[in-house]
């Protein structure tokens, strides 16, 4: 805003968060690249007042995000409805493994959902420690901005600004066809193209 002559609030910018943010997650996705074969599935902690509730992610082998979903709770239900979420991304394959932590949520969420055909049948259910490193590496960009934010005040408020960040975090990663993750320049013109306005 400075660099433009501008002087703005931040409150403005708060705002603006709240309503661009899940815009732009949902734009961006038919841009995004094919995911792999392979997921890995995790969640992290975000507070939300004085609350703490939990951030289910999933990427692929590569480190490239898939879907995330933020819950209120942390059981069957919850694992259930993030499958659900997870197989209908845009830019997903079908997964042919699901690398997860020993949660006891996790079999009976697993089991129902291929019973119900959310998974395909051939899916292969791992729970393996060290196969979630690469997705606790990318919990380090959520925790980082809350930190920063210091906490959430609201559940909405936290599940639009963490989509903005999500956004954001899969810009930098590279997952945009033909976009470079380092190119800012790149990646301020194309969130511009999205609404189809100049950056």
């Amino acid at each position: 805003m400075r660099e433009r002559g501008l002087t703005v609030d931040h409150v403005t910018i708060f705002r603006w968060v709240q309503r661009y943010a899940p815009e732009i997650n949902r734009r961006m996705r038919p841009h995004l690249k094919m995911s792999g074969t392979s997921y890995r599935i995790d969640k992290t902690y975000v507070k939300v007042g004085t609350q703490w509730k939990y951030l289910y992610h999933a990427v692929d082998s590569m480190g490239c995000t898939i879907e995330f979903m933020l819950s209120a709770k942390r059981d069957v239900s919850a694992a259930k409805r993030f499958f659900k979420k997870l197989m209908r991304a845009d830019h997903r394959r079908l997964p042919f493994t699901i690398g997860m932590d020993k949660h006891a949520s996790y079999p009976e969420a697993f089991a129902t959902s291929v019973k119900e055909k959310v998974l395909p049948f051939d899916c292969k259910l791992r729970r393996v420690k060290y196969l979630n490193n690469i997705i606790e590496q990318d919990h380090r960009a959520i925790r980082r901005r809350w930190r920063a934010i210091q906490c959430f005040r609201s559940f909405h408020t936290a599940e639009w600004t963490i989509e903005g960040i999500e956004a954001a975090h899969m810009m930098r990663k590279g997952q945009v066809k033909r976009l470079h993750g380092r190119d800012s320049a790149g990646q301020a013109k194309f969130v511009g193209s999205l609404f189809g306005v100049a950056a």
